[in-house]
């Protein structure tokens, strides 16, 4: 465990941190439905949806920068691809509330803003269901010319940055910003510099990544290397593969048992989770843990120290029903204590 006075120290120099960010930024859009209102459309004679209210916010890699906003980190500065449309537009106005610096949100009036649309109505008994979500995002790949673009944004923020996030989230093969030739940018980019953190997170490719920190789920780890099986030893045993195979620290999330953490020439290490009681919503956890770990590297935390606090982060998030959660400064000191009273 960790000691409140060191927990304390690193927390008090996230604001100090400028963290870049690689990634798919999508838009969460939420609408609030009309429970008591029931209208038919003249010209079809289905029921028309009646919207009370919309909520915009950041998502995919905007759900990392919620959470690094949340912990207090001083400057975001995301490199990311959207479409030049109303989506877009509502997608940088809800940026302007977080501290991102925007100069690498590249506009692309051949692509659509990635976009999760989400109806939800109310119920009688007062619960809110999600009616059938509306997807919205170019199934394609990037241009030469965007490609060209990203890469170059991505030299100016690694350049810049304490440490980069990189965040691949599209499970088709070069149709999200982190594409085959991005991938090789960021790999010749760290291999300049080694020493400066870089991690990486991928859905369906993480395996593809030979550099950087890898952090992932079970199952992620597990399809990395070909394994069927998401079983606790059989993504153990990818994790360990993968960290020596690299050279790199990586973390596999495992749910309520915390975060495994394997480096190279070391046997791997469990960090157990930290256990919460009521009910919970595991929506957002893994970056929500993302955010822990990598503030807490730059601020000078070693891996094992890096993955509790994202233990504690993630054990704040996943009691937040019904949104994608974050954790601020004082609700994972406070979480710290908590933790020490129950031992």
């Amino acid at each position: 465990m960790i000691t409140v006075e060191r927990l304390q120290s690193w927390l008090e120099s996230f604001p100090q941190q400028t963290i870049g960010l690689v990634g798919d930024l999508f838009l969460d859009r939420y609408l609030d439905l009309e429970s008591d209102v029931h209208e038919l459309s003249i010209e079809t004679g289905l029921e028309a949806y009646q919207i009370t209210r919309v909520r915009n916010f950041p998502g995919a890699l905007g759900t990392v920068m919620n959470n690094l906003a949340a912990l207090g980190v001083g400057t975001l500065v995301p490199v990311t691809l959207i479409g030049d449309d109303g989506h877009g537009f509502d997608l940088r106005r809800a940026l302007a509330s977080m501290p991102v610096d925007p100069a690498h949100v590249i506009s692309d009036e051949n692509r659509l803003t990635p976009t999760y649309t989400k109806p939800l109505r109310r119920g009688e008994n007062g619960s809110c269901a999600e009616l059938n979500r509306l997807d919205v995002r170019t199934r394609a790949p990037m241009s030469e010319d965007a490609t060209k673009r990203v890469c170059e944004s991505v030299t100016d923020v690694w350049q810049r940055a304490d440490g980069l996030i990189v965040l691949d989230q599209i499970n088709e093969t070069n149709w999200g910003v982190v594409n085959a030739t991005v991938r090789d940018h960021l790999r010749k980019l760290s291999r300049q510099d080694p020493k400066k953190l870089m991690l990486i997170d991928s859905r369906a490719h993480l395996g593809k990544f030979c550099f950087g920190c890898l952090k992932g789920n079970r199952t992620e780890f597990s399809k990395a290397l070909g394994m069927s099986s998401d079983q606790t030893w059989v993504a153990r045993q990818a994790v360990e593969l993968l960290a020596n195979r690299n050279r790199v620290t990586a973390f596999c999330t495992e749910g309520e048992d915390g975060i495994a953490v394997a480096r190279p020439a070391k046997s791997i290490e469990s960090v157990p989770g930290i256990r919460v009681q009521g009910p919970i919503d595991i929506v957002g956890a893994g970056d929500s843990a993302t955010s822990g770990i990598v503030a807490s590297l730059i601020a000078g935390a070693d891996p094992i120290e890096a993955a509790c606090v994202g233990n504690l982060v993630a054990s704040i998030t996943v009691q937040q029903i019904g949104v994608t959660g974050t954790a601020s400064p004082e609700q994972v000191l406070n979480r710290l204590r908590e933790s020490e009273c129950q031992e």
